[in-house]
């Protein structure tokens, strides 16, 4: 983990540093996995309609690639937008 993220912990005991470095580790964790959870779940709903084969077809796959693509995309936007509004700096849209 980063010890930016931590902010101004100095005056914590070191133990008391590493437990809240844990605990940051485990929702960094948790989180992905959650947006990897809704990825899977959403792109499967949007773009498969049957289970005609083992394996997808053409439109299905490139369905799936076009899904992932556009939620990853919009995931780093909100990522890039939300630190640009924690450091104050707001981008005109």
């Amino acid at each position: 983990m980063d010890k930016s993220m931590l902010g101004d912990l100095d005056g914590l005991p070191e133990e008391d540093k590493m437990r809240m470095a844990a605990m940051v580790d485990q929702l960094q964790i948790r989180d992905s996995l959650r947006m990897y959870n809704s990825l899977v779940e959403r792109c499967f709903t949007d773009c498969v309609d049957s289970f005609r084969r083992k394996t997808l077809d053409k439109q299905e796959e490139s369905c799936v690639r076009r899904c992932a693509e556009k939620f990853l995309k919009h995931s780093m936007r909100v990522g890039m937008r939300f630190a640009e509004l924690n450091q104050g700096v707001a981008t005109p849209d």
